[in-house]
C-alpha cells in the first residue's frame, strides 16, 4: 500500500475506473449500502457538495469549487491520505498539507467525470464510512474522521484490503483507486510509481499534453 511499486500505473487505472463498476456487491450489499445512505442523509451527514470552500486551515484552494465531495468526505480522505501515502508525502509539514489538500481536489475533479451509477456508488460508500454506526461497525473506527490518527486509518485500511467480505474489500479497492489516481496521476508524482511520463515526441506533437 505504502510503496509505488504495488499500484497500478495510474493512467491505466483511470481508463479502467471509467468504464467499470467501483463496487461490486451482491444484492444484499447493495440493499445495505442504499439504506445506509438513506438513513445516513435523513441523520444529518453532510452528503451535498462542499462548494467552494477555504477548509482546513486553509490548506484547500479557496478558489476550487467541490462538485461531489462533501464536507465529510473531505474529512474522511483527511484522515485515509498520510496513511495511503505515508513514504510519498512530503515531510514538510506545509508542502504535506498542500499535497494532501490537492490529492482531495483531484479526487473531486475525477469523480465528477464519472457517470452517475459510479457516482451513486460511492456515495453510498462514502456515507457509510461517514454514518457514525456504520462506521463503528464495519470500519471499526471509533472516533470521527478528524480525530482519527495515521495509525488507526492504516488499521482501518489493512483490514478491509484483507477482509472476506466482498462489501468491505471492494469498498478499500475504491476508495484505493480514486486516491491512487489522484496522487500518482498528478505529474509532480510520477516518479514517485517509476513513470517517466510521456515521450517527447508525444509532447510535442499533441498540444492537449501542454494543456492538462
Amino acid at each position: 500500500m505504502k510503496t509505488p511499486q504495488s499500484h497500478e500505473h495510474p493512467k491505466g487505472q483511470l481508463a479502467d475506473t471509467s468504464r467499470r463498476s467501483f463496487l461490486k456487491t451482491s444484492l444484499g450489499g447493495a440493499l445495505f449500502l442504499s439504506t445506509v445512505s438513506v438513513t445516513a442523509g435523513l441523520s444529518g451527514c453532510a452528503t451535498a457538495p462542499a462548494g467552494r470552500i477555504s477548509a482546513v486551515g486553509s490548506r484547500m484552494n479557496a478558489s476550487y469549487q467541490f462538485q461531489f465531495l462533501s464536507k465529510d468526505d473531505i474529512a474522511l480522505f483527511e484522515a485515509l491520505l498520510p496513511a495511503m501515502f505515508a513514504g510519498a508525502l512530503p515531510e514538510e509539514p506545509n508542502q504535506r498539507q498542500f499535497a494532501i489538500a490537492a490529492t482531495i481536489e483531484r479526487i473531486d475533479q475525477g469523480i465528477a467525470k464519472f457517470g452517475p451509477p459510479n457516482q451513486k456508488e460511492l456515495r453510498k460508500l462514502f456515507d457509510l464510512l461517514n454514518f457514525a454506526p456504520t462506521r463503528v461497525t464495519l470500519a471499526r473506527v471509533w472516533s470521527d474522521w478528524p480525530s482519527v490518527s495515521t495509525r488507526e486509518a492504516d488499521a482501518f485500511l489493512n483490514r478491509w484490503r484483507s477482509s472476506r467480505i466482498g462489501l468491505l474489500n471492494n469498498g478499500y479497492i475504491a476508495l484505493s483507486k480514486i486516491s491512487n489516481v489522484a496522487f500518482y496521476g498528478y505529474e509532480n508524482h510520477w516518479h514517485l510509481s517509476g513513470y517517466p511520463g510521456p515521450p517527447a515526441w508525444m509532447v510535442d506533437s499533441l498540444p492537449q499534453f501542454h494543456n492538462v
